[in-house]
């Protein structure tokens, strides 16, 4: 599995900004689901709902031995500040975008794309989740 590469899709949900907060991933290998993730994350902005929602599914990969993933969010945002394009100034952010570039560090290689609403939905789906059932601890579907 260590040569194969695996996508992850990654989306964050709050509602209210701030407001309850939820993070989904889907990580797949060829196109086919192998995990779907979801995390409650209690009170949260949707910037930090979204580098939950990353961290969540690059973990995930981590776990699961993957050295090649290609990352998949709906957020400008998040996409230009991992890439190095935007710098981070929130506050709140900076340790999660640390964690995250931590964990993206670990890959041999990492793509990070931002692409349109409509082509995350299945992560946004897991964010929504995880709101819906707030309280309960984090699943693996």
């Amino acid at each position: 599995m260590k040569e194969k590469k695996v996508s992850i899709y990654a989306d964050g949900a709050a509602r209210g900004n701030p407001g309850p907060a939820g993070a989904g991933a889907v990580l797949k290998v060829d196109g086919e689901s192998i995990r779907d993730l979801y995390e409650y994350i209690g009170t949260a902005t949707n910037n930090i709902a979204e580098y939950n929602a990353l961290i969540l599914g690059l973990r995930e990969a981590l776990k699961l031995g993957f050295e090649k993933v290609d990352i998949y969010v709906d957020s400008e945002l998040l996409a230009r500040q991992i890439k190095g394009e935007f710098r981070v100034k929130s506050p709140g952010i900076k340790p999660l975008f640390a964690r995250a570039s931590e964990l993206i560090n670990t890959f041999r290689e990492v793509r990070v794309t931002r692409i349109d609403r409509q082509n995350n939905k299945e992560a946004d789906k897991l964010a929504n989740k995880a709101i819906n059932l707030s309280g309960l601890n984090k699943r693996i579907g």
